[in-house]
C-alpha cells in the first residue's frame, strides 16, 4: 500500500475546516434567534450560511482531485495545492462572513487551485496509462 501520509493530513484538515464552518452557522443561529429548518433572517446569518454551504458543496470535488493528483502525480505537490485551497477557503468563508464582495478574491484563487488539481490529475493519469 502506497504511504499517502500529507492527503491524509489534508483531508484530515477538511473535516476540521468543515466543523469550523458548522460551528459558526450554530453560532449565528444562536445570535440572530433562528432556528432550523429556517435559512433566511438577519443578512450576516445569511452570508454565514451560504459561506458554509458554499464550501461544503466544494469539498466533494476538491478531495477527489486531491487524491487522483496525489496518487497519480505528486503525494507533495497536490498536498501543497490542497493546504493552499483550504486556506483561501478560510479566506473566503471570513470574507464573506463580513460582506458578500469579500468572497470574490479568495474564490477567484480557490477556483485557481481546483483547476490546478485538475491539470496535476489529469498528466497524472495521462502519464500513468500512456507512458510504459
Amino acid at each position: 500500500w502506497l504511504d499517502k501520509t500529507l492527503l491524509d493530513c489534508c483531508c484530515f484538515c477538511v473535516v476540521l475546516f468543515l466543523a469550523y464552518f458548522v460551528l459558526q452557522v450554530i453560532y449565528a443561529r444562536r445570535k440572530y434567534k433562528i432556528s432550523p429548518p429556517e435559512t433566511t433572517g438577519h443578512p450576516e446569518f445569511e452570508r454565514i450560511f451560504r459561506a458554509q454551504a458554499n464550501c461544503s458543496e466544494y469539498f466533494p470535488i476538491f478531495v477527489s482531485l486531491l487524491w487522483v493528483a496525489g496518487i497519480f502525480f505528486h503525494q507533495g505537490v497536490a498536498a501543497v495545492c490542497g493546504l493552499l485551497y483550504l486556506y483561501t477557503r478560510f479566506k473566503y468563508f471570513q470574507g464573506y462572513a463580513v460582506a458578500a464582495q469579500g468572497r470574490l478574491g479568495p474564490l477567484y484563487a480557490s477556483a485557481r487551485l481546483l483547476w490546478l488539481l485538475l491539470g496535476l490529475a489529469v498528466a497524472g493519469l495521462l502519464a500513468h496509462f500512456l507512458l510504459p
